[in-house]
């Protein structure tokens, strides 16, 4: 029987992520060696990548960091919240946040396809962790802000997981704190648009349907249907667009007249939540 200790098996778990029995079964073989343990975990485990493709990925992580001009943002998925606060998942995360913050990719294919500094894509990185980690692992989404000042907002929904809510925000001009400010009140009321003009005319016409058909089942009288409906419409407009809702710090104010008071506009923003 292989000499290795309870201790050995904990070890190789937290290290890899692997399950209990998977790492006793890896120890077995390796006949107590550590480091060939891992690599045997390695090779199992990359001979299921295929096999975990059609699994999802509800948990995971967003990082982001902002120098300068320049901020980016990357959703990386798991299976389990415990492969999602390993160590060797989060220093995963921040590799590949380091190589988006060089290579300024516009789309997470291109990302997947460029080339790290050892030589390996970002693909086959990914790939990699999917065998070491025994889960199906994915870039979900990333985000690249620049060329004009970037606030940044980053939150834990539970203190034992990395952040699963982040938010990127790019301002008109410097405005001290209300760069954070404005990405925290996005965290929080998630809107879709930075303002109206933005909101698509089929989904605001899909809305106006919807308000319509509502009003009806209600049975609002016949008169007083367009101007219910067109109040509904309205008030999902003001809903979803950034700069018209009520500032999470000071319900009197519009984001707007915030803006405006800091001499700054926002251009652009995006918000991120594992999962969703």
């Amino acid at each position: 029987m292989a000499a290795y200790t309870a201790a050995d098996v904990k070890r190789l778990r937290e290290t890899t992520a692997a399950g209990m029995l998977d790492c006793k079964k890896a120890l077995d073989e390796a006949e107590g060696d550590y480091d060939k343990a891992i690599d045997l975990i390695r090779v199992k485990g990359l001979k299921g990548v295929t096999k975990r493709e059609g699994r999802l990925t509800t948990n995971g992580a967003v990082v982001a960091k902002v120098e300068g001009n320049l901020g980016v943002m990357l959703e990386l998925n798991c299976e389990t919240d415990f492969v999602a606060k390993g160590d060797r998942f989060v220093a995963l995360a921040d590799e590949l946040l380091a190589h988006l913050q060089n290579a300024q990719s516009d789309s997470v294919e291109a990302f997947l396809a460029s080339t790290m500094a050892n030589a390996s894509t970002v693909q086959s990185v990914v790939d990699e962790a999917n065998a070491m980690l025994g889960e199906k692992i994915e870039v979900r989404r990333i985000a690249v802000l620049k060329d004009s000042p970037v606030g940044i907002y980053l939150h834990r929904t539970s203190p034992d997981l990395p952040p699963q809510v982040g938010v990127l925000v790019q301002l008109a001009k410097e405005a001290g704190e209300v760069g954070k400010d404005i990405a925290q009140h996005i965290a929080a009321f998630a809107p879709q648009f930075v303002n109206r003009e933005d909101v698509p005319a089929d989904l605001i016409e899909n809305e106006r349907r919807i308000a319509h058909e509502t009003a009806i089942e209600e049975g609002k009288p016949e008169a007083s249907l367009l101007k219910i409906v067109e109040g509904r419409v309205t008030s999902f407009v003001k809903e979803v667009s950034l700069i018209e809702q009520s500032f999470a710090k000071d319900a009197k104010k519009t984001v707007k007249q915030i803006l405006d008071e800091a001499g700054t506009a926002v251009k652009a923003f995006h918000r991120f939540r594992v999962g969703q």
